[in-house]
């Protein structure tokens, strides 16, 4: 079922909406919360939060891209989720190695300026972004995005763990002297 027909769905208050987008998304959430939580269960406790939360925003929220919304949405209840469980690191989840080779790009307090400079960070990182090679920009939202696992990001563009790694690697030094000159770091 195309997007704008779920949309029009969740807009007529039609529980067919979460069986549509479970049957269209499911396993996208699915995969996603897993990479994140590390945990099955808690990977599909939060795909049925996901369906909630959709529910209960769609309307007034009319997203252009449901694909991404629903990928942040699933982001952020995942996220949610690890904070109150207050746990950093949890079964074979991706998330503590990404955070582990993101660090030197974060934050560490939580304060009104800081907030602002990760505004302009975020900011700076989309520019950025869109300066990568199309094949780059994949590889580098594929690990930092969906924090999928090096070896599959390897298995879908056909290419070496070694070859992913070194393009990660050559992508967060430009990035790092990208915003070094944007005065973030």
């Amino acid at each position: 079922m195309k997007d704008d027909a779920i949309l029009r769905l969740y807009n007529a208050r039609d529980e067919q909406a979460l069986k549509q987008t479970d049957a269209e998304y499911g396993r996208l959430c699915r995969s996603l919360a897993f990479r994140i939580l590390g945990d099955r269960q808690d990977a599909e406790e939060c795909v049925n939060d996901v369906l909630l939360k959709l529910w209960n925003s769609i309307p007034p929220a009319q997203p252009d891209n449901l694909t991404a919304y629903i990928s942040a949405v699933t982001r952020n209840l995942c996220f949610d989720r690890l904070s109150a469980a207050k746990t950093a690191k949890r079964g074979g989840g991706e998330l503590p190695a990404v955070l582990d080779e993101l660090e030197p790009f974060l934050a560490s307090d939580e304060d009104p300026e800081e907030c602002i400079g990760k505004i302009a960070v975020q900011e700076s990182i989309s520019r950025f972004l869109g300066t990568l090679p199309r094949e780059h920009r994949l590889i580098f939202l594929a690990r930092f995005w969906s924090f999928q696992p090096i070896a599959e990001i390897a298995k879908q563009h056909d290419a070496t763990v070694g070859r992913i790694k070194m393009i990660l690697k050559r992508t967060k030094d430009k990035l790092k002297v990208f915003l070094e000159q944007e005065g973030l770091l």
